[in-house]
C-alpha cells in the first residue's frame, strides 16, 4: 500500500505539480531528483507517484532560482492534497460546500489555509470559477493516474459535437454523471433542465454544488445506484448522455432479471454496458436522443449479439461512431459512441445505421468525417450471425473498389503463374560435390576473412566464395540436421555448418541453381497468397453485388 503522508508535513505535491510550479516538464523534475543530492526527499505516496512537502520544494526552487509565482488555484489544490491525501473527491466536495456557503462549519475537515482561500473566492464573486478549476484539476489528476473515474475532455467534446444544438427548454439526463462534467457540458448554460444520478455520494454532492455555483437553477443531481435504485423512474428526457462504468460485472443482474427496462433483452453479467444503454433509452422521450460511450468490444462480443440485433431490428440504433485512439482518459484503446433515437410513432424508425470510423484521426482534430469514413448500412445487412457493429468493418467494405482490386490481383497472378519455368534444369550428379566429399566449416571461412555475418544470413566478402553457393548449402538437409538437437529443438548455427570445397566456377554454377530455386519458392509463396486473396475478394464481391459474372 502507498505510504500515508505524515500529518505534520503540511501541504504535499506530486512531481507533476512541482513541474507546473517551476514551469518545466515532468522529466525535468525527475532529472533534478537524480542530479541534486539536496532535492527534497519524498515523504509519502507510492514509488510511482511520490509526494513532497510543498514548503521544502518551494525553498529548494528558490535556492536554485527555478521557482515561479504560485497561483492561488495551485496553492488551494496543494493545501487540499496535503490534508486529504488520496481522497480528493472528498476534498473538492467539502471545498464546494464552503464556496456555496462561506459560513458553513468546516471545523475538522478543510485545512485553515484552504478555508481562507475558499472564503476569499466566495466573497470575491469567483466561487463558480474556483469550483470549475477544482473540477479541471481533479480531472487532470485522475487522467494522469490512469483512471476512468471521470469523463475525458475529448469524450465531452465529441458528445457535445454529436448532440449539437439543444432547445433551451429541453430536459437533459445523465444517469452516471460523476462530477457532472458531461451533464453540464450539453446545450446552452441557461434554460435547460438537467437531471443526474451518481452512485458515489461525494461526486454527486460536488456536481450539485458546482452546478449551483455556475448554473444557478435547473440542475438536480441525486446520489444512488441508477440501475438498482433508479431515483428518476418517471423522467423522460429529450437528451440522455452517459459514460457508464466499464466492465462492471456487478451491475445487479440477478436482482433485476425481470426489470421492464430490458425491452431489447436481459444483458448478461459481462454486458453491463448494454444494461446502461437500455436504462438510458428507458428514460428517453419520444423523438429523444440517447448517446452512450461504449468500449469497442461491445460492438462484436458474442454475449451481446441478441440485444444488438434487437436494437437494429427495431430501428432505434441510428449511429455508431468509432472515436480516435486516445479519446478516453486512461488508455489509448478506441471507444465508440452509440446513438439511439426513440421513435415518435410507429413508422418513425430508421432503416439504416450510420457507421462513422474516425480511428485514423487526431483525437484533438476535426470530428467531421470525410466521405470515405462514413457509410449508411441497411438494417438487413447488419442482421447476420455476428451482428458486428464495428464501424471500421463496414466503412472499409463499403468504400472498397472490388473491380479495380480484382483486376489487379488477376494481373499479378498472370505474372507469377508460370512457376515451372523458374525451376532450374538439373541432371543426375555423381555425388562428388555432396556432403560426403571434401568440405570446410563456415567458422573456418569466417576466421580466414572470407565470410561476414550480417543481421540475417552470412555473406561472402571474397571473390573466392560465391554467396548464393554458400547460402544454398547452408540450407541443405545435412546442415539442418546438424542444427537440430537430440530433443528435436532446431537452432540454426551457421558457424557450425559445413560447405563443399569447390573452385569458384563450380560454385557459381551451383549458386545460379540455388538462386533460381530461391526465386521459385518466393514466387510460389506469393502465388498462394494472391490465390487466397483473389478467391476471398471474388466471393465477397459476388455475394454483395459489387461483382457479377459477364453475360453469356
Amino acid at each position: 500500500m502507498p505510504d500515508t503522508p505524515a500529518p505534520q508535513a503540511g501541504p504535499l505535491v506530486t512531481g507533476s505539480e512541482i513541474a507546473r510550479l517551476a514551469g518545466v516538464t515532468r522529466a525535468a523534475v525527475s532529472n533534478w531528483r537524480r542530479r541534486y543530492d539536496d532535492f527534497p526527499a519524498p515523504v509519502g505516496g507510492g514509488s510511482g507517484s511520490p509526494l513532497f512537502v510543498l514548503a521544502e520544494v518551494q525553498a529548494w526552487l528558490d535556492k536554485q532560482r527555478k521557482g515561479q509565482d504560485v497561483s492561488e488555484d495551485v496553492q488551494l489544490w496543494q493545501a487540499l492534497r496535503g490534508a486529504y491525501g488520496d481522497d480528493m473527491l472528498g476534498a473538492i466536495a467539502d471545498a464546494a460546500r464552503l464556496l456555496a456557503d462561506p459560513a458553513a462549519d468546516v471545523h475538522g475537515t478543510l485545512p485553515p489555509e484552504a478555508v481562507r482561500m475558499l472564503r476569499a473566492a466566495a466573497e470575491g464573486a469567483s466561487a463558480g470559477e474556483t469550483a470549475n478549476s477544482l473540477a479541471e484539476r481533479f480531472t487532470d489528476s485522475v487522467r494522469r493516474a490512469g483512471s476512468d473515474l471521470v469523463t475525458s475532455s475529448r469524450i465531452v467534446r465529441a458528445v457535445r459535437h454529436i448532440v449539437g444544438d439543444v432547445e433551451s427548454d429541453a430536459v437533459v439526463f445523465d444517469p452516471a454523471c460523476g462530477i457532472g462534467t458531461l451533464l453540464l457540458a450539453i446545450g446552452p448554460e441557461q434554460g435547460l433542465r438537467r437531471c443526474g444520478q451518481e452512485v458515489d455520494a461525494r461526486s454527486a454532492r460536488f456536481a450539485q454544488l458546482r452546478a449551483d455555483l455556475t448554473r444557478g437553477t435547473g440542475v438536480d443531481i441525486v446520489p444512488g445506484d441508477s440501475l438498482r435504485d433508479d431515483q428518476w423512474p418517471d423522467l423522460r428526457a429529450d437528451v440522455v448522455v452517459c459514460d457508464p462504468p466499464v466492465a462492471d460485472s456487478d451491475w445487479g443482474r440477478e436482482e433485476l432479471l425481470l426489470d421492464s427496462r430490458w425491452e431489447f433483452g436481459t444483458p448478461s453479467r459481462a454486458e453491463g454496458e448494454l444494461a446502461w444503454l437500455q436504462h438510458a433509452y428507458a428514460h428517453t422521450a419520444p423523438g429523444g436522443l440517447v448517446l452512450v460511450v461504449m468500449p469497442a468490444s461491445v460492438a462484436y462480443r458474442k454475449a451481446g449479439r441478441r440485444i444488438r440485433a434487437e436494437l437494429v431490428r427495431r430501428g432505434v440504433l441510428t449511429q455508431v461512431i468509432a472515436l480516435p485512439p486516445g479519446s478516453a482518459a486512461s488508455h489509448a484503446l478506441p471507444v465508440h459512441l452509440w446513438q439511439l433515437r426513440r421513435p415518435k410513432a410507429p413508422g418513425d424508425e430508421v432503416t439504416s445505421v450510420r457507421m462513422v470510423d474516425l480511428t485514423e484521426n487526431d483525437p484533438d482534430g476535426s470530428l467531421e468525417p470525410r466521405p470515405d469514413q462514413t457509410v449508411d448500412v441497411p438494417l438487413i445487412e447488419l442482421l447476420d450471425d455476428a451482428v458486428d457493429l464495428t464501424p471500421g468493418r463496414h466503412v472499409v467494405e463499403s468504400h472498397r473498389d472490388y473491380v479495380a482490386e480484382y483486376d489487379r490481383l488477376r494481373r499479378e497472378l498472370t505474372q507469377v503463374r508460370r512457376l515451372a519455368e523458374l525451376l532450374p534444369l538439373l541432371t543426375e550428379g555423381r555425388g562428388s560435390g555432396g556432403p560426403d566429399g571434401p568440405s570446410v566449416s563456415v567458422a573456418d571461412l569466417a576466421r580466414a576473412g572470407l565470410v561476414e555475418f550480417g543481421d540475417t544470413e552470412p555473406v561472402s566478402v571474397s571473390d573466392q566464395l560465391d554467396t548464393d553457393f554458400l547460402r544454398g548449402f547452408l540450407r541443405s538437409t545435412s546442415n539442418t540436421r546438424r542444427s537440430t538437437s537430440a530433443s528435436g529443438t532446431f537452432r540454426f548455427d551457421a558457424k557450425g555448418a559445413r560447405i563443399p570445397q569447390m573452385d569458384i566456377a563450380e560454385q557459381r554454377r551451383y549458386g545460379a541453381a540455388f538462386r533460381a530455386l530461391q526465386e521459385f519458392e518466393e514466387r510460389a509463396r506469393r502465388m498462394a497468397e494472391l490465390s487466397k486473396e483473389a478467391a476471398a475478394l471474388a466471393r465477397d464481391g459476388l455475394s454483395s453485388g459489387a461483382l457479377t459474372p459477364p453475360p453469356q
